[in-house]
């Protein structure tokens, strides 16, 4: 019994140590991107077109991953099949004090393995 328990843990630093890394941005400043909850002080639509051109960068990462990359989504949405959506505002979102009237979103969907399959602007 004792065997088994020390396999499996062995097994699962394995797993985990072999998880993929987070990717470098070499354009966004990721900080910045975080700090600018819901988009309402500019500085992600300053990033918008370098965002756009490393967005692939974000695909095939789990859910952990991304909100350790761009923070915490400002809206996420459970969809049928246990796929995931969140959404970071680029542009004013709706909670801020002058919101854009259609605010452009930066959409990340997960499947229901939770590994980030498509990035896109709207």
């Amino acid at each position: 019994m004792r065997l088994f328990n020390w396999l499996s843990l062995i097994l699962f630093v394995l797993l985990v140590a072999c998880g993929k890394t987070l990717p470098t941005f070499k354009a966004v400043n990721l900080e910045e991107w975080k700090a600018d909850g819901q988009g309402c002080t500019g500085k992600r639509a300053a990033m918008e077109s370098d965002m756009r051109n490393e967005k692939d960068k974000l695909l095939a990462l789990n859910e952990k991953q991304i909100i350790r990359l761009l923070g915490r989504p400002d809206q996420n949405e459970l969809y049928k099949r246990n796929q995931k959506f969140y959404t970071y505002f680029v542009t004013a979102g709706p909670d801020c004090s002058t919101p854009a009237e259609v605010p452009l979103k930066l959409i990340v969907r997960f499947n229901a393995m939770g590994l980030a399959n498509e990035v896109t602007f709207e």
